[in-house]
């Protein structure tokens, strides 16, 4: 059996493949390594994976629809997690086109090769996100509780994505599973993530941005509590036409001075903090609540954020040596 995963260059992607291929399976990567942050890192991470006789890897956009149906024809995956997307808030208002491409033409890309392989393909994962949700007083975050009312644009296309799936799973029977991912975390992971920004900050001399006057806070999921349940989601072969969203996250929020402070520790520095107001299309908290995907799945996020942090750290300190 193959399992294409879109997005294996990327730090969701890389790990899960990582480990779909510690247990045996074969698996077929899908990246177009733009430059949103420094290819060099995607890079080595799929340099990693190259190792891996069960991995092979195609550089492909997934806007280009043509190109993703004639791998997906060739290869004919017996399941798809679909991790790839163009990330990030704050890029969204100035590079709006850049979301309509690979959000939204990319996952109907996926879509439409979903529909082609028929009934040869036993589950479609695909990543969504807890921006959905929006800013919202109430907590914890529910699945059923309304997202309408995204506040980036970036949002705006992960909803959109759950829709357009909704409506390929009714129409044309495809068993889907959309995660909505709670600001992971951990080694290899974003260099556009606060947690990131301010390490390399802080090592660098430099004083950190501190948005909202630090008045935030956010669900932090260490990288490992997001790969764990992913092997056993996807070898969940649902019925067909089954389209459920979950949310997938530490269901314990930190306010983001405490997670600052943590990493201080980390570090053994103390960061030079610059208090400035909310970045539009940011929100003041997210909060997931994770019992339906503990109910069919018994997920439960184990690590603490006192835990996972210095972990990144230790890599990070590697990563910039150049020994990671």
């Amino acid at each position: 059996m193959t399992i294409l995963v879109t997005g294996a260059a990327g730090f969701i992607g890389y790990h899960a493949s990582e480990a779909l291929l510690a247990a045996g399976e074969r698996v077929v990567g899908l990246d177009n390594l733009n430059a949103y942050y420094d290819p060099a890192l995607k890079q080595a991470r799929l340099a990693r994976l190259e190792r891996h006789e069960g991995f092979r890897f195609e550089r492909l956009d997934l806007a280009d629809d043509a190109a993703v149906m004639a791998l997906v024809e060739r290869e004919q995956p017996d399941r798809i997690l679909h991790l790839a997307a163009q990330a990030g808030v704050r890029y969204s208002l100035e590079n709006p086109f850049a979301y309509a491409r690979s959000n939204l033409l990319g996952h109907l890309a996926i879509l439409e090769a979903a529909r082609r392989l028929g009934d040869d393909l036993s589950h479609l994962v695909y990543a969504s996100s807890s921006s959905v949700y929006g800013e919202r007083s109430a907590v914890p975050f529910a699945e059923t509780d309304a997202s309408e009312t995204p506040a980036s644009l970036y949002a705006a296309t992960k909803r959109a994505d759950e829709l357009m799936s909704a409506s390929y799973c009714s129409l044309y029977g495809i068993p889907a599973t959309g995660l909505r991912f709670f600001t992971v975390y951990g080694p290899w992971g974003r260099p556009d993530m606060a947690y990131w920004l301010f390490a390399d900050a802080m090592l660098s001399g430099r004083p950190i941005k501190v948005f909202n006057n630090g008045d935030m806070e956010r669900d932090f999921t260490y990288i490992d509590d997001i790969v764990e349940p992913l092997g056993r989601i996807l070898a969940d072969a649902p019925a067909r036409g089954r389209h459920a969203v979950y949310n997938i996250g530490g269901s314990s929020p930190v306010r983001l001075m405490d997670m600052i402070e943590t990493l201080e520790g980390a570090l053994g520095l103390t960061a030079e903090k610059i208090m400035l107001p909310m970045q539009p299309g940011d929100v003041t908290r997210t909060f997931a609540d994770t019992a339906k995907l503990e109910a069919d799945y018994g997920y439960k996020a184990t690590t603490r954020l006192e835990d996972g942090l210095p972990r990144f750290a230790d890599w990070y300190r590697n990563w910039r040596e150049g020994t990671a």
